[in-house]
């Protein structure tokens, strides 16, 4: 019950704290300090809420007026109906603008509740608590919040941070396989666009990640949480250098609006836009057939999926990217990498450049 490490997002006098280690979710004191008001809601999924839940609630009710809400668990019911479901409890439970919203499971509970601290009376404090590898090292951090459209994911939402994340390692331990590989591509993505020694170490490393060793978890969360933090603070509002953090979205969302979403994971589907967005890179002559073939090379030894879907074809792609929210000129603007390390901003008025790589990606 100890925080390893504690990382600070220097976003002025809307700055907060990252806590990571082992059994944090025990030290209520952790959250008690962030709160301005004997009122909390906590928001959860009914995959996460019956194991930690009850837990929370009865360390923070001795002193706290506590609710709870508990939301169908995936992607696909990262949807304004049921973002609507927190307004409900909110209101009729008469929580006033004083009260906190703690975001207890994955990326999707982190994304509504975010965007719904934003919007209930608005706007008022919200605490991230994430469950899973990839929340806590990417989708907990920076304050995006917001819900999907059919035509689109992330399209409805709000820039908004939250008091402090807390990210316990030791909730890892009952993940399954597949959410930990999500997890571990937007772990390998920090590495791909701007740490190439971060890249090197988990090309060493990525056995001990995939044991759930929990020294090795603890330092690739920190350095993820670390390179996040400082993009964010350097562009929070997404006006340039943040939208780096987007290596293989572009490809990945496309996937998910397309299938469906939940029929791929989000980090399933950005390890293939990261394979693709690394293709075009080397088509326009920036990364030699090695660095293409190490980041390939590591997703699929994180057992990540490197080729697109069978179902899609390249017009599939290029309808949904066309609507991406990086988009400001018309064009298709594409994250990729100059190296290994070093990613860059690209506008692609080709798309039959898209098509060609996406027609060589063979699919499973």
């Amino acid at each position: 019950m100890k925080v390893k490490e504690t990382l600070n997002v220097n976003l002025g006098n809307r700055s907060y704290p990252i806590y990571i280690g082992s059994g944090l979710l025990k030290d209520y004191t952790l959250i008690e300090k962030h709160l301005i008001s004997q009122q909390v809601l906590i928001v959860s999924n009914d995959t996460v809420a019956p194991i930690y839940l009850d837990a929370l609630i009865t360390q923070l009710s001795a002193s706290i007026k506590v609710d709870s809400v508990v939301l169908p668990d995936g992607e696909a019911f990262k949807t304004l109906a049921q973002l609507n479901k927190i307004f409900d409890s909110l209101l009729s439970n008469k929580h006033n603008r004083q009260t906190t919203l703690i975001a207890l499971g994955g990326g999707v509970i982190g994304d509504m509740t975010g965007f719904a601290a934003a919007s209930y009376q608005r706007g008022v404090n919200f605490i991230q608590v994430p469950t899973t590898l990839l929340s806590q090292v990417d989708s907990s951090v920076g304050g995006k919040t917001g819900v999907n459209h059919p035509l689109g994911k992330n399209m409805i939402g709000a820039f908004y941070q939250p008091k402090c994340v807390i990210a316990d390692t030791s909730v890892l331990s009952t993940l399954p396989d597949k959410e930990l590989s999500a997890g571990l591509a937007e772990i390998i993505k920090y590495g791909a666009i701007c740490d190439h020694s971060f890249f090197e170490w988990l090309e060493k490393n990525m056995h001990l990640l995939l044991a759930k060793d929990p020294k090795a978890l603890i330092y690739a969360i920190k350095i993820s949480c670390e390179r996040k933090a400082e993009i964010v603070a350097k562009d929070e509002l997404e006006t340039g250098i943040r939208a780096t953090l987007n290596f293989g979205h572009t490809f990945g969302h496309a996937i998910e609006t397309h299938m469906g979403y939940g029929e791929w994971l989000h980090g399933e589907a950005v390890a293939v836009g990261m394979c693709l967005a690394a293709k075009i890179s080397k088509e326009l002559g920036w990364l030699s057939d090695r660095e293409c073939d190490r980041l390939s090379s590591l997703c699929a030894k994180a057992g990540l999926p490197v080729h697109k879907p069978k179902k899609m074809q390249p017009h599939d792609f290029i309808k949904h990217m066309k609507l991406d929210k990086k988009n400001v000129t018309g064009s298709i603007r594409l994250v990729l990498l100059k190296s290994i390390g070093e990613a860059v901003l690209f506008e692609c008025k080709d798309n039959a450049l898209i098509s060609k790589i996406i027609d060589a990606n063979m699919s499973d």
